[in-house]
């Protein structure tokens, strides 16, 4: 209590050093507050754009393993390439089921395509100049694939990539396609396609395989591609003219009932984490999949889409750095001047008995009710200061990543989309699967300043009191009374 005392009355006896004390101590504690809520802010936000990303695995070639002993000029060399490319053992839809029943899978997607010929449509095609320097002959686009269309099935909302990076985007749909579109033989065509063939919606296709084998097919919506995905500048069709797209269980129909079919599977799987992804890999070779096959996982797009926010991340931290040191270093200043000139004082307290404990302690707890009383301060002004500062630099990240949940829900067909009638597998999570930020929590950016940004000011605050304090804590226990009084006279 006589060290409180003394202290509360050498406060009051200095004013105005410590007033010029509690207002250094105030502007670091506003500046530390702005940011600690903006850090805050931005770590959660971060946290949030990556927890958008399901951890994805997919099943790819090892080009370099393939490619390790190719020398494309010895014909043997190439003979020997092609014989390893050929031997290489495809994987089918009961592999993927197998490869996914294991402890590191949480959940798992995937496409599946066959190439079939149009039976009541044609394939949309233009004639070209067969010698494009001098105009002479025409001759008939030709397509790489051996048949007509690519029929493509999705087993989930979560599968169709396309729709949600904005490849495709839906330009007329029925209302209730939604609500049938994974069950039976329903499609979406190109409509570029459905103008070549005066298709509508709601209008039935056929399509036959090789063997002459007839399935037919329902329209219930029509897509567009996006200029920006046509690779062929001398097409008026884009790259996707001729893809239908479908659900996964008609392809799978439709394979069953002609197994001599080709098709392709192209699965992802959603893990628990990256870390896993050798384990899952060892047993999925375990399980048969072939070695000149690798696993990959979409860690670089999972935190590409935070680097801004980062960049804003790593500023709040170099700059709490930076105050803090020279915040510390000239508190620190201030003390040591403030020591000097309470030097007599110092030496008469130490004459009358008063121990260099106590003196340290009185000289401490100065400092921490200034310190105190000027951090509660602090927070408040940057309590009230942090809301404009912290969405200035993060609104538009919100606004960014709105405008993408808005933009994927038109490419789906807008209003006619209603996630909430749908509990078919890979709804779950609605357009999380491909990288849609969650961010509700966020309807405007306000970082408060919560009793974690208040604990944090709080350990900075007594910080600085103790590096500040060092120097009265040596100049104590160094200076000799008598020494000080001499002086002194």
């Amino acid at each position: 209590m006589f060290i409180l005392k003394n202290a509360w009355i050498s406060i009051k006896r200095n004013k105005g050093r410590n007033i010029l004390i509690g207002i250094i101590i105030l502007i670091i504690a506003c500046a530390c507050t702005i940011t600690l809520a903006i850090k805050n802010t931005a770590v959660d936000l971060i946290d949030s754009y990556k927890n958008a990303y399901d951890k994805e695995v997919t099943i790819s070639f090892n080009r370099e393993n393939m490619m390790k002993d190719f020398d494309p000029s010895q014909e043997e060399s190439r003979e020997n390439a092609k014989e390893k490319f050929d031997s290489i053992a495809s994987y089918t839809i009961s592999d993927v089921e197998s490869f996914a029943d294991s402890n590191y899978v949480k959940s798992y997607y995937y496409t599946y395509g066959v190439g079939l010929n149009g039976n009541n449509i044609e394939k949309a095609e233009i004639e070209s100049n067969n010698d494009m320097s001098n105009g002479f002959g025409h001759r008939k686009e030709e397509n790489m694939s051996s048949t007509d269309f690519t029929l493509t099935g999705y087993s989930s909302l979560d599968a169709m990539s396309e729709f949600i990076n904005g490849t495709y985007t839906m330009s007329d749909i029925t209302d209730n396609a939604w609500d049938i579109a994974f069950n039976g033989n329903y499609v979406f065509i190109n409509q570029e396609l459905a103008n070549y063939n005066n298709l509508n919606l709601n209008d039935k296709i056929k399509l036959e395989d090789e063997d002459g084998n007839t399935y037919e097919f329902e329209i219930i919506g029509i897509f567009k591609e996006n200029e920006e995905g046509n690779q062929e500048p001398m097409s008026m069709f884009s790259n996707s003219v001729n893809t239908i797209v479908t659900n996964a269980s008609a392809v799978t129909g439709i394979t069953k009932s002609n197994e001599n079919l080709k098709s392709t599977i192209n699965p992802t799987f959603i893990i628990d984490s990256y870390d896993n992804v050798e384990k899952l890999q060892n047993e999925f070779y375990e399980k048969g999949l072939d070695k000149n096959f690798v696993l990959q996982t979409n860690g670089k797009e999972a935190t590409s889409g935070v680097s801004s926010i980062e960049n804003i991340n790593s500023f709040a931290t170099t700059f709490l750095s930076l105050t803090l040191i020279i915040g510390g270093i000239v508190l620190f200043v201030i003390n040591m001047i403030n020591i000097r000139e309470r030097k007599y004082e110092i030496g008469v307290l130490r004459t009358i008995g008063i121990s260099k404990l106590k003196l340290t302690m009185q000289f401490v707890s100065e400092l921490v009710i200034v310190s105190l009383v000027a951090l509660i301060l602090g927070a408040g002004i940057g309590a009230v200061s942090s809301k404009g500062v912290s969405n200035s630099l993060l609104a538009n990240e919100i606004n960014n990543s709105n405008e993408r949940t808005e933009e994927t829900f038109k490419n789906f067909g807008g209003p006619n989309m209603n996630f909430e009638n749908h509990d078919h597998e890979g709804t779950k999570n609605e357009m999380r699967g491909k990288g849609m930020p969650v961010v509700q929590a966020y309807d405007s950016i306000d970082a408060v300043v919560d009793i974690k940004v208040l604990l944090e000011l709080l350990g900075i605050g007594l910080s600085l009191v103790l590096v500040s304090s060092i120097a009265s804590m040596v100049s104590i226990q160094r200076f000799s009374p008598l020494t000080i009084l001499k002086e002194r006279s």
